[in-house]
């Protein structure tokens, strides 16, 4: 009795049938046809939505099986009813597929005969005698961000332990909000956390970390890397914050005249973390998303110390909200908005010069045909061939209606930023949508999902108020983490949450990363005068589990005027160039930048 979710192709491999590569990925949303008389799909229309990943499929069904749900000609699911087997080319466990849970039940309840029997309570439980095991009667440092997954894991060793063992710590690292430090004091205050605030913004600025050296002869060696302020690169970033955090822990507990090896760290790591940062906690087989800061390698050699105390690792965000309700916490706190460890720094996409490799004049020739695609149609071009070869002819029917009704220019912008596509990791382009008309967002959103379906390389793509783009940027403006460009983010983060919790839709949106990018708009490309300004994106994202998610639709999930007052706002901060609007959903994007 098995579901093979997301990978009937191994199943189907293994009982006798063939799989082949397709020349086209399914990485998106599709709609998909299901056989609703199988025990799996019983209950369901027979067109479902679903989110598929895959570049492999099914060719041959293997002996015994059958066909059960179908993405156009290719196989999306297969079925022994008999041998109480199913497979599943697509994701029932994440949000994107609309029906995913009646799909999970039907297998767990109807077909495997679970009860539901294992609730929140028992995890809890759980949970505290894990806790108490662990530690005894050892003390236990907890760094606390002032978020959900934090102050959760703090609520639990406060309820495991006695008072006096916890040591609760916030750290902050340059990379806050406005007056954010001030504000988790005074909630965690509140909630009777007494908590020690650490001002250790210098040390993160001039922080550094080890990195390994690729060697011809595989010998391992290090090398230091740049501080914290001068390096562009996100993977650098997360680690040197991330081993600062342990750095300043290790201060912390020096200072208390306790010794680091009898003190256990406690963090509020989630399972998703572990996976995206492909942590052998999680998976021998994840593949590297982003290292996130609780999982650097400093943290991994703590933990093989069994030195790191993580009671949450096993949990989603959504089961963390459900668990901090039942500890008691204030709902303000459960259903905020997530903030990540690394704060602004990694809503500064860092550069010193532009992202633009050999792919880059072909890619921008299949955009301007997709933007244009009413008039590429009468000229035929090789390049036309490959974006019919990749859509089918309801899409194409829909990019004549499109592009017939709207002026659009589409383009590559010279940075790059982290994707995931196909369950891998992808760090690539942008692309820019810009018009002359007012946006026609349901059009908008249709080209972000097509988009990088057709492109691989890229990962994102945006929406540029204002008027339309006549020269696209090619280079950038040098940005590093300073304290000028931090305060720049800042104030653009503050004026768009402030818009947003005025409004009244901020528990409509999971979470509103605002992004300061090193482009700079508008400029003559034959004066060649240095590049000044950076521009803003606003990334909304409406998610239920925090593994995928959709961005707010403007005048469906969040009022236009609203993003319009954002977007007023922003650009009165000295130093914007332009503001962007995040049209993608994860995947490809994910729900940061970096």
């Amino acid at each position: 009795m098995a579901l093979c979710n997301g990978d009937s192709k191994m199943m189907n491999k293994v009982f006798g049938g063939t799989v082949h590569k397709k020349s086209v990925r399914e990485d998106g949303v599709f709609n998909i046809s299901v056989d609703n008389t199988c025990s799996l799909f019983r209950g369901l229309q027979k067109e479902e939505i679903v989110l598929l990943t895959h570049g492999d499929s099914v060719d041959k069904v293997a002996d015994g099986f059958k066909v059960v749900a179908r993405s156009g000609n290719i196989v999306a699911g297969i079925a022994n009813e008999s041998k109480k087997l199913y497979g599943a080319q697509f994701h029932p466990e994440v949000g994107l597929t609309e029906n995913g849970k009646v799909i999970l039940k039907n297998f767990l309840y109807d077909i495997a005969g679970c009860s539901g029997t294992y609730t929140v309570q028992n995890r809890e439980l759980e949970c505290i005698r894990e806790i108490k095991e662990r530690v005894g009667t050892s003390k236990v440092l907890v760094l606390l961000s002032g978020g959900v997954d934090s102050t959760v894991c703090t609520a639990l060793l406060n309820r495991a332990l006695n008072q006096d063992q916890v040591i609760a710590v916030h750290i902050d690292n340059g990379f806050m909000r406005k007056r954010e430090s001030q504000s988790v004091e005074e909630a965690l205050k509140k909630l009777g956390i007494q908590v020690k605030v650490i001002n250790a913004a210098h040390s993160f600025y001039n922080g550094t970390t080890t990195l390994p050296i690729s060697d011809e002869d595989r010998t391992p060696r290090k090398r230091i890397s740049k501080t914290l302020n001068m390096t562009t690169s996100p993977e650098e970033k997360r680690k040197i914050i991330g081993d600062t955090f342990v750095k300043i822990a290790n201060e912390v507990i020096g200072e208390m005249n306790l010794k680091p090896e009898a003190v256990f760290l406690a963090q509020g790591t989630l399972r998703p973390d572990l996976i995206e940062s492909a942590s052998l906690v999680a998976s021998g087989k994840a593949e590297l998303i982003k290292t996130h800061h609780n999982d650097t390698e400093l943290i991994r050699k703590l933990r093989e110390e069994g030195r790191v105390i993580e009671p949450l690792k096993d949990f989603h965000k959504d089961e963390v909200r459900i668990l901090g309700r039942e500890l008691g916490l204030p709902e303000e706190l459960v259903s905020r908005h997530p903030f990540p460890g690394p704060g602004l720094a990694i809503r500064v996409i860092c550069a010193e010069e532009p992202y633009i490799c050999k792919d880059f004049p072909e890619t921008n020739n299949i955009l301007k045909i997709v933007a244009d695609f009413s008039a590429s149609v009468k000229k035929p071009h090789t390049l036309l061939q490959r974006v019919k070869a990749c859509t089918t002819e309801e899409d194409q029917e829909k990019l004549m209606q499109i592009t017939s009704l709207h002026s659009l220019n589409a383009f590559l912008l010279p940075i790059k930023t982290v994707g995931v596509q196909g369950d891998c990791r992808s760090y690539s382009y942008v692309c820019g949508i810009s018009s002359k008309d007012e946006p026609d967002w349901e059009s908008l959103i249709f080209l972000a999902r097509l988009i990088p379906r057709m492109c691989h390389n890229v990962n994102r793509v945006v929406y540029i108020f204002g008027p339309p783009v006549k020269e696209p940027p090619t280079d950038v403006t040098p940005t590093f983490l300073t304290t000028g460009v931090l305060s720049t983010l800042r104030q653009a983060d503050f004026e768009a949450h402030n818009i947003l919790r005025e409004s009244g839709y901020a528990g409509k949106i999971s979470q509103m990363p605002v992004i300061l990018t090193p482009l700079h708009f508008d400029r003559d490309p034959l004066q060649k005068q240095p590049s000044c300004q950076r521009s803003v994106v606003i990334r909304t994202f409406i998610t239920s589990d925090f593994m995928t998610g959709i961005p707010a639709t403007p005048g469906n999930e969040i009022p236009v005027e609203v993003v319009l007052k954002m977007v007023t706002e922003i650009k009165k901060i000295p130093g914007i160039s332009r503001i962007m609007y995040d049209l993608t959903s994860k995947p490809p994007g994910t729900t940061e930048w970096e």
